[in-house]
This record gives C-alpha cells, structure tokens and sequence, in this order.
C-alpha cells in the first residue's frame, strides 16, 4: 500500500508536488464543485463525521487535527460540536486552501486555528492530540503506511484517528454506476467549470487505486490503532473509517 500515484510522479516527493500543484489551482472553485459533483452529499458526510467524532470533541481541552482540511468545511462542522475549550486546528500544505478556509472562517466567526503542514511529518509532539479527522485527503498522500504510522505518533493513547474518504461500492450494479459517472461524466463537468479537467481525471483514477474499506481498515490494525470501525455512506461511495491509538 505505497500511496498516490498521479501521472508522471516517479517519486513520493513528485508525487506530493503533483497533488499540491493541483489544489492550488482548483482552491478558489473547490466548494462549488464539491457540493456540484456531490449533490450537495458531501454536506452530510462531514455532518455525520462531526456528529461520530463528538465524543472526542467534548473531552476537557480536546485538542483536535483536521489535516488536509483543504477550505475547511470539516473544521467548521467540528468546531460547531466541540466544547468550549477546545483547541481546534486546521492543517494543510496548500497555501491557497488555507487561503480561502481563513476567508470562510472571518465570516463565520470560528475559533480555529490554521497551520500549513505535510501529513507525513507533522509539527506536534508525540501523543498531544485527542483527535485527527481528514476528509478526502489521505488519498492524496503519498505513503499510506508511513502516513498511519505518523499520524498514531501525535495522537495520545486513547485518541481517535478519523478517515472519511472514498471507497469502492460493494453493490457491482451501483458500483458500474457510479464507475460510468465519475470516469466519463466527472471529468468533464468538473473540467468545464474549473478550468482544470486533469485535476478531476486525477479524482476518479486516484480513487480507483485506493484500497477498499475492508483493506484501509487492516491497514489501520497493522499502524497499531484497535477498535477500527468503518461505516459506508451513500451505497459505498464513501466510508468513514474510526480507531483508537493504542
């Protein structure tokens, strides 16, 4: 399980480059077209996620990660739930992401604060974080295993790790289905309004290539995290996938 793959990239730090190239040039659009594709479904995938990580929200002085927050849309929806002193941050190594995440947080008001980051070497002490979520980021990195294994060093024992991502639909029907749509109808819409068709070619291959909910779930056991759980949204598209740091 080595990680992302994009076109071209012979190595995990080209790899890398690819992928932050990419949001770059997509951030000012990224919300349009999440809630475009989606069908406005991405809304409540990350309201479900805020709602099963709440626990770890309301934990006295939670300190909580989400990394590859990318505009911030989970960050808000964790702030919403956590508890008053709560300190919430939102990491990226997008610059234009966190760009737009800060302008969305001055109007709304939140409390949380945005650090640029790579989810491979991340700058927190070991063991200091209750909780990590990352939405429809730990696709994107470039060493899956190496990924897990740092992200179960920052969390405390205890802590939770939370991976909403896309998965492969286990029903073959809907999965042709959803196949067809992100493959061939995608690609195009997604490139007709942002400007950048290979930025949403690169959506369904990556996500083609990425291991089902069944195999990110071992992977997890193997990183040392227990209690690994995952819950399938949407007929499978996504899965959200749940353990704690032993």
């Amino acid at each position: 399980m080595q990680g992302t793959t994009p076109p071209g990239a012979r190595t995990e730090q080209e790899a890398a480059a690819y992928v932050q190239r990419m949001f770059s040039r997509v951030a000012r659009r990224y919300d349009l077209l999440n809630h475009l594709l989606s069908f406005q479904t991405d809304r409540y995938w990350r309201f479900r996620t805020a709602l099963d990580v709440e626990p770890f929200l309301r934990r006295p002085r939670s300190r909580v990660l989400d990394l590859c927050c990318g505009t911030g849309d989970l960050a808000l929806a964790l702030e919403r739930r956590a508890a008053g002193d709560a300190l919430l941050i939102g990491g990226d190594f997008c610059r234009p992401m966190l760009e737009e995440a800060r302008r969305k947080q001055r109007r709304r008001g939140a409390r949380i604060e945005w650090i640029e980051c790579d989810g491979l070497q991340l700058p927190f002490p070991p063991g200091s974080l209750d909780l990590v979520t990352i939405a429809f980021g730990f696709r994107n990195f470039a060493n899956y295993r190496a990924g897990l294994a740092e992200l179960r060093r920052v969390i405390k024992p205890g802590g939770m790790l939370a991976i909403l991502e896309f998965s492969t639909p286990p029903n073959p029907v809907f999965r042709a289905l959803y196949r067809f749509y992100s493959e061939t109808l995608l690609p195009a819409l997604g490139g007709w309004i942002s400007g950048d068709r290979g930025a949403y070619t690169y959506l369904p291959e990556s996500v083609k290539k990425f291991p089902n909910a069944e195999r990110l779930a071992a992977e997890m056991e193997a990183a040392g995290f227990t209690r690994v759980r995952f819950r399938r949204m949407t007929f499978g598209i996504v899965a959200l996938h749940t353990g704690l740091s032993g």
